[in-house]
């Protein structure tokens, strides 16, 4: 699908001046001082904190408005001996919280367990299922990690049967919360906490910082030593890497190179990543799928499990585990994508008049459908809809392009749900088979009114033009410097045009197009991934604009570098 490339407006003369003493302060490059201020850094202290993350900036955990009441109730579990049971959800956010609070409260005499529902038998979130289960281990204090804000059935039967519950989340409100002893969630309404993008994993770990606090234990040991954890669950949830995220990514990167935690170092090993150069990428491709794998194939209770060994031998054995589970997960990911192509190119005839894709299978395994909807929402850029039926109901994953709010849809939608919650651009639902032709004519309806379909296209923001003479190791030390990437902080996107094609391009791996340019006498490597079909289009001599990111290609003890291509257009 041909891509937008939008071009940022224009410096203002007050951000001139501001960049051009930026770079007489840094010494750097005129581009990375408007890159900075693109950012929204305006003075020495703020890129100082940028380039340096420090854990003074972060904010207090008692900003929350009910974090008195958790953090009073957890102490006194501690001191009466009560067992606690941390609920944590099936993914890598969920089970780096749950490793976490487990971990950090059993350090200070809690009785701690935890449980993580299986998703083909319990389904999203907190499961009326489960609770008997966790009344009759003796559970007495209930602490949910990464779910629980929209629980409201489950909930009041918390209540009922004698136990209590703290609420810890990061999705979406619905207009009713639950009965909760506490609610920690930076979404509400009137958290009071300023910022308002946390992973799951990040609301925890405030959680556990109060719960220390009030103990007197606060340290800076005490403050890094789960670090890892919280990062690898930031960086994996995609959200975004700026004001607390980008602390937690960019020291708790640092602390997982430094190896602490037996489980996630075996993961490393497993994933055949370089463990001296990890950064956001290998979170998110690399050991991030592995950790998902284990709640999508069986149960992910295997992936806490790991999180929290303290054996090496144990942190192999388990590893392993899921590195099988993820082998199956991406044999299963591969069939399903092509059935639910299948599926699309036979239900909807004129793609460019549908609005958005509902498909649904028997077949279908409930653990990839999440994966696949994204994969499927990058081919074809509508909001995406997959159900997976057994015996009448429907597990349910959606996806959406950036410019959509699915999680908005299903609300104006819920009628037909049985339950559903979610984020804007991400949701998961369950539904009755019945309703399923009455949802689908519902959310297309509703998606038509609102999704100008003569305006989607993928839009390719583009930082800056680039002429390939610029490209050196002193442009890329700077631009290093911006890492951890992520959302809020994409690594910077360049456009070089009138490039020559100066040598045979080819394809690799699952479809990347391989290719060298050259202009002005400077070449460059690029490789574009999943843009293997422009093979056919792009010939020697071809002249490109292209559109790209730099990163250093580490191979051996050799690092040279590479373009990642985004796009290119052929020039007349």
């Amino acid at each position: 699908m041909e891509k937008e490339w939008i071009s940022l407006s224009p410096l203002t003369e007050e951000e001139k001046l501001l960049a051009a003493s930026f770079t007489e302060l840094l010494k750097c490059p005129p581009m990375i001082a408007e890159l900075l201020i693109r950012r929204g850094l305006k003075s020495d202290a703020e890129i100082e904190g940028f380039f340096a993350p420090d854990l003074a900036q972060q904010h207090s955990p008692f900003l929350f408005k009910d974090m008195e009441i958790a953090v009073a109730r957890i102490i006194r579990a501690i001191e009466n001996k009560e067992k606690i049971t941390i609920y944590g959800d099936y993914d890598v956010d969920g089970a780096t919280a749950t490793a976490l609070l487990l971990l950090g409260l059993t350090r200070v005499g809690a009785i701690v367990d935890f449980y993580i529902p299986h998703r083909m038998i319990d389904g999203y979130g907190l499961s009326l299922s489960s609770l008997d289960y966790l009344k009759d281990s003796g559970s007495k204090l209930i602490v949910s990690v990464d779910c629980g804000v929209n629980a409201l059935e489950e909930i009041a039967a918390i209540n009922e049967m004698g136990m209590e519950i703290i609420i810890t989340d990061h999705h979406n409100p619905k207009d009713e919360l639950p009965t909760a002893l506490a609610i920690i969630n930076p979404k509400l309404a009137d958290s009071g906490y300023p910022f308002p993008h946390l992973a799951g994993v990040g609301v925890a770990f405030k959680l556990l910082m109060a719960v220390y606090e009030r103990l007197g234990i606060t340290s800076e040991e005490n403050t890094l030593k789960y670090l890892d954890l919280v990062a690898v669950g930031t960086i994996a949830d995609i959200v975004p890497l700026t004001d607390e995220n980008r602390i937690f990514a960019h020291i708790g990167l640092q602390h997982l190179i430094n190896m602490k935690n037996l489980g996630l170092n075996a993961l490393i090993q497993i994933s055949g990543l370089n463990q001296k150069n990890l950064d956001s990428n290998d979170i998110v491709f690399g050991i991030a799928p592995r950790i998902n794998a284990a709640g999508r194939m069986g149960s992910a209770s295997i992936a806490v499990n790991l999180l929290i060994s303290r054996e090496e031998k144990e942190s192999e054995v388990l590893a392993e585990v899921i590195e099988r589970q993820n082998s199956l997960r991406q044999q299963l990911d591969q069939r399903t994508f092509y059935e639910a192509c299948e599926i699309i190119e036979k239900k909807y005839k004129d793609l460019s008049n549908t609005s958005c894709m509902v498909i649904s299978s028997d077949d279908w395994h409930p653990g990839v459908i999440g994966i696949v909807a994204s994969k499927l929402v990058e081919k074809y850029y509508r909001p995406v809809i997959m159900i997976s039926f057994k015996e009448g109901f429907g597990s349910g994953s959606g996806r959406s392009p950036g410019v959509f709010d699915l999680f908005g849809a299903l609300k104006h939608t819920e009628h037909n749900l049985h339950s559903f919650g979610g984020h804007k651009y991400a949701v998961g639902f369950t539904i009755y088979q019945e309703y399923i032709d009455r949802f689908e004519n519902d959310l297309t309806r509703y998606v038509s009114q609102h999704l100008d379909l003569d305006e989607i296209k993928p839009p390719l923001q583009v930082d800056h033009e680039l002429q390939l003479y610029d490209i050196d190791d002193k442009l890329m030390e700077w631009i290093e410097r911006f890492a951890p990437f992520g959302p809020g902080n994409s690594r910077p996107i360049f456009v070089t045009k009138d490039v020559c094609v100066c040598s045979y391009p080819y394809t690799v791996g699952r479809n990347h197009l391989k290719l060298k340019t050259i202009k002005d006498g400077v070449t460059l490597d690029l490789i574009g991934y999943n843009l293997g079909d422009y093979v056919s289009l792009v010939k020697k001599d071809s002249l490109l604009d292209i559109v790209y990111t730099l990163e250093y290609n580490r191979f051996g003890a050799q690092n040279t570098i590479q373009g990642k291509l985004k796009d290119l257009r052929l020039r007349p």
